[in-house]
């Protein structure tokens, strides 16, 4: 009996590389969960399971807090969310390949926390960079590099 290695849940309703982590999530045969608010649903169906969830504003991130689980695998821009994921022992990247790790999520938050003060003083940044193909080759390396890791770990269980 082979054991799954994980699940891996998809902060769905801005997410860019859905293609993709359905074509590297299926050579390693594991579920893809999309989580995504009824403002958002798909007319056209990608593949994965799509779970739908109120359009409220962390409707999306409480679903994926409370039905992650240690080993599972989460991709999502929200550092708030990646915060909390990450003391549950749940792998964490962003769609442009940025692993989240404990060593460094309290900066990110920090980050966070003086951007949104400077912008309710007035002071506004640029906002992200756009979405670019480096991004995207960022992104499948590390979701390649994490799923290989977890699958040589399971041949030993």
């Amino acid at each position: 009996m082979t054991k799954k290695i994980a699940q891996l849940f998809v902060d769905a309703d801005a997410c860019p590389v859905k293609n993709e982590i359905l074509h590297i999530a299926a050579s390693y045969e594991i579920d893809v969960i999309f989580v995504a608010s009824y403002s958002h649903v798909m007319t056209n169906s990608i593949g994965g399971t799509w779970i739908y969830v109120d359009a409220n504003k962390e409707e999306v991130d409480m679903y994926i807090t409370n039905h992650s689980k240690r080993g599972d695998i989460v991709i999502t821009q929200d550092i708030g969310l990646a915060s909390l994921l990450l003391g549950k022992g749940i792998k964490v990247i962003s769609p442009r390949g940025k692993e989240y790790l404990e060593e460094t999520i309290g900066f990110a938050l920090n980050m966070r926390y003086i951007s949104a003060k400077e912008r309710r003083k007035g002071n506004f940044s640029k906002g992200p960079s756009p979405f670019t193909n480096q991004d995207r080759n960022q992104f499948i390396q590390t979701l390649e590099k994490i799923l290989s890791n977890l699958e040589g770990k399971k041949d030993f269980l």
